[in-house]
């Protein structure tokens, strides 16, 4: 699974979203939005309209989920160590994308970002920019992309944090957008809740 010279979507969904549902009974990336059948999928599906080549992490044992994204048309990656952090999801990503050009990392919780926010990123980072980060009236959100020659510091990351270290990087080009989807996640019953009373769904 190796796509060469162009960039690459990521979608990281391999999370346990304990917060969410502490007893592990119901999935928040498995919750109808809109006319999606699931968050997941809301967030694979614009992901796909600006990187057509995109590819999902998750856990072995996230059948449906795995079911619903190769349907919505991307690539699954299966990984053991999701519980380890997330930077082994992302790892396992850009393993099977060492060739790209560069890569969006997006969150599958996150399914108010826009097509056109994703697509402004993604201009930012064909036009050489090494990491592009995404802010909001100051505050900084998701996805990020980083170009190809950040593969060997990302493949160094460790833990739960990700790629957060890189961020305060030199390199980073900070895009300001008018779009409070790239800092809205579902982390919680209350993000679900308040999200549904403004009518994000």
């Amino acid at each position: 699974m190796t796509e060469s010279a162009a960039w690459t979507g990521i979608l990281l969904a391999a999370g346990r979203g304990r917060r969410f549902d502490p007893a592990g009974q119901q999935s928040k990336l498995l919750i109808p939005w809109g006319e999606y059948p699931s968050v997941a999928v809301a967030c694979a599906t614009r992901l796909l309209q600006a990187f057509p080549f995109s590819i999902a992490v998750l856990r072995p044992d996230q059948q449906e989920l795995q079911r619903q994204l190769a349907d919505a048309g991307c690539a699954i990656v299966l990984t053991e160590q999701a519980d380890l952090g997330m930077a082994h999801s992302l790892r396992a990503a850009l393993m099977q994308t060492q060739h790209s050009a560069g890569w969006l990392v997006a969150l599958a919780d996150m399914p108010c970002v826009t097509v056109e926010s994703l697509l402004a990123i993604r201009d930012a980072a064909l036009a050489g920019h090494r990491i592009v980060v995404p802010e909001y009236q100051g505050q900084r959100g998701n996805p990020v992309a980083f170009a190809a020659s950040c593969l060997p510091d990302l493949l160094q990351l460790q833990g739960d944090q990700g790629a957060r270290r890189l961020l305060h990087s030199e390199s980073v080009h900070r895009l300001t957008l008018d779009d409070a989807g790239i800092c809205r996640d579902i982390d919680t019953q209350d993000d679900w809740l308040h999200l549904r009373h403004n009518g994000d769904i």
